[in-house]
């Protein structure tokens, strides 16, 4: 298969850790070798980033902010997702570049051009191949997330205020707005199954045949 990078984007609470693990799993049912990862993390140095930006109890500024998920980026795209794209294992990853301009650039009000400049640096120029939005109102994301198993200590962003997420949403559809052909926005309130089809429907136009299912030579 040629390589397939897809990435799942949205506030807290949408259902991206989900919908990445079920197209994972449906891209392996059908034969194609895949890779879930999450950002920040997938290495040694990005699992440790990660605890860092993720506890509440950790006060940063928002250029540190920046820089220690650029770092985490930086590492992951070059030891694990090149190396596996240009093997043709399909990567789907929790979280990108996209979420930098959105949480960093809209959310923290950074200058969006530096974050630009920041996430080509830090990616290579590496983009995926489709984007997709799980999209809806920040308050029902929110009370959503606060159900979820997800341990006080990697809750700093749920605690942000509702104007951050707010400016979150926004900076997340502006972006979509901008590349239409690479993101798709779907309800985040529809059904696990029913997102999950409609996610597929779109991951299936850019798939190859399984190697199972190629005609003989």
């Amino acid at each position: 298969m040629a390589s397939l990078f897809v990435t799942f984007e949205g506030g807290e609470g949408a259902g991206k850790s989900t919908q990445a693990q079920l197209l994972t799993d449906r891209l392996i049912a059908e034969g194609h070798a895949t890779m879930r990862l999450h950002e920040p993390g997938g290495t040694p140095l990005g699992e440790h980033l990660r605890a860092w930006l993720k506890d509440p109890s950790r006060e940063i500024t928002a250029e540190a902010e920046l820089f220690l998920f650029e770092a985490a980026r930086a590492e992951l795209v070059r030891t694990v997702v090149r190396p596996a794209l240009e093997v043709g294992t399909a990567v789907v990853l929790d979280r990108y570049a996209d979420s930098s301009i959105a949480y960093q650039g809209y959310g923290r009000k950074l200058s969006r051009g530096a974050v630009g400049a920041a996430n080509a640096l830090a990616t290579g120029g590496l983009q995926p191949d489709l984007t997709i939005l799980l999209d809806a109102p920040p308050g029902e994301l929110l009370r959503r997330a606060a159900g979820r198993s997800n341990p006080a200590s990697e809750q700093r962003f749920e605690l942000a205020d509702a104007a951050f997420h707010r400016r979150v949403r926004a900076g997340f559809l502006r972006l979509a707005r901008r590349s239409p052909t690479r993101w798709v926005v779907l309800d985040a309130r529809e059904s696990v199954d029913r997102v999950a089809e409609l996610v597929w429907a779109r991951v299936c136009g850019l798939l190859d045949p399984a190697p199972s299912e190629q005609p003989p030579a």
